[in-house]
């Protein structure tokens, strides 16, 4: 299968619709992650610091989201260049290369998704012990 110099451009939209679902994503847990600092200063024991490695550990995930997200629109890019001079076969390396990258970071993100529900459990659980 040969590609052209539009198949890569395909997946701008797409990606840049991911980095900017990843940055929400980054921003809200910053939010919490303030907030929580505030109930910790009162109750550093319990299930403010589950929370706070639940937090620490979806930081890293977000992190890699975006990095293997920014990776692949990079390697799209690089496809394009290298599609525009000619290499084909180079071009579809690359352009391959690029999609592995996305894969990972939706799994990464799956990932996350799974931790986010792990931390309203913890939440729930605490409320549940208190009524």
């Amino acid at each position: 299968m040969e590609i052209s110099l539009t198949t890569p451009s395909l997946l701008f939209p797409a990606i840049s619709l991911l980095m900017l679902a990843y940055t929400n994503r980054f921003l809200a847990l910053a939010s919490l992650i303030r907030r929580l600092h505030g109930d910790w200063t009162t109750d550093a024991a319990g299930s403010v610091a589950r929370q706070i490695e639940n937090l620490q550990f979806r930081l890293l995930l977000i992190r890699w989201m975006q990095v293997l997200g920014v990776a692949s629109m990079l390697l799209c890019t690089v496809c394009m260049f290298v599609l525009f001079a000619g290499w084909t076969r180079a071009g579809e390396m690359v352009f391959g290369a690029s999609l592995l990258l996305m894969m990972g970071s939706l799994g990464v993100s799956l990932w996350e998704i799974h931790l986010s529900g792990g931390a309203l459990t913890i939440l729930l659980g605490d409320m549940k012990g208190k009524a």
